[in-house]
């Protein structure tokens, strides 16, 4: 079912570039790769794992109307470079709190899709004065929290099935065109990434309630998170607003990006929160 969908969604699936004007920045020892589309308020649009910022073509316009559109590529993703050693949550959220630091953002919203919606909650809850509204778009807070369907499938994923995949191979194409590194690198950034998914995060329930800004959760109906974990993530976070995307799954940005985004665009325009 997994790959049935994946191969729906990636093959019925314009791919754009989110623009052409993109620049670097030193943030800790990572020399980071981001975008800026749209005045106003900053708004730190923070991608998916194994993705790069083309995977918000579709989404990031309607954003930008209303808001500055931060978008950021995490180490050994898109145009940013792999660094020596492990990737994990913790070290991808001290290079965002970092990369906020470096380019002046003194607050913003944080928008976060999948692995960015962890590395998110996780800036959230070490820097509340950073964020002022936070979105979780299918993230979770434990690895457990995945179903045993998509568990089994990030377990048996290996970068050659994944390069050879009849969909998700897209993602491999998008790294090789986009990555500063050989474009064979590809296998080792994998493996890291992999073993992140199958051991990361372990965030314990009660830490959630250091999230102080207020939070909107976003899943899709047949997600990859179990709708049971995303409950009680939205349960936790003392300030927390809940939405499940009907038809949807973990690819509801690429599904559905104009009614997710007019949600967040709702969640950001309230004043009571």
């Amino acid at each position: 079912m997994i790959n049935d969908h994946f191969k729906y969604v990636f093959n019925n699936l314009t791919w754009g570039m989110v623009g052409k004007l993109g620049q670097y920045v030193m943030a800790g020892n990572v020399r980071t790769y981001y975008e800026e589309h749209g005045e106003g308020e900053p708004l730190l649009l923070m991608h998916g794992g194994a993705c790069t910022i083309e995977t918000f073509s579709g989404f990031t316009p309607k954003l930008a109307d209303s808001y500055k559109v931060i978008l950021p590529e995490r180490r050994g993703h898109g145009r940013t470079a792999d660094v020596e050693g492990p990737i994990s949550y913790d070290l991808m959220a001290q290079d965002t709190i970092a990369f906020m630091e470096a380019t002046g953002i003194i607050s913003a919203h944080l928008v976060g899709y999948s692995d960015g919606a962890i590395v998110g909650m996780l800036v959230a809850m070490t820097r509340p004065d950073l964020v002022k509204k936070f979105v979780s778009i299918s993230g979770g807070f434990d690895v457990n929290g995945m179903t045993e369907e998509a568990l089994a499938f990030f377990k048996s994923v290996t970068p050659e099935t994944l390069e050879h995949h009849p969909a998700l191979a897209k993602l491999v194409e998008l790294y090789k065109q986009t990555t500063p590194d050989d474009s064979e690198h590809f296998p080792i950034v994998f493996e890291k990434i992999k073993r992140m998914w199958l051991e990361e995060p372990k965030i314990p329930p009660q830490n959630l309630s250091r999230i102080t800004a207020p939070t909107l959760v976003i899943s899709g109906d047949h997600d990859v998170i179990a709708l049971e974990h995303t409950i009680e993530l939205f349960r936790e976070i003392p300030k927390a607003q809940l939405c499940i995307v009907p038809g949807s799954s973990h690819m509801l940005v690429l599904e559905k990006p104009g009614l997710v985004a007019q949600v967040i665009l709702d969640f950001l325009a309230d004043q009571r929160r």
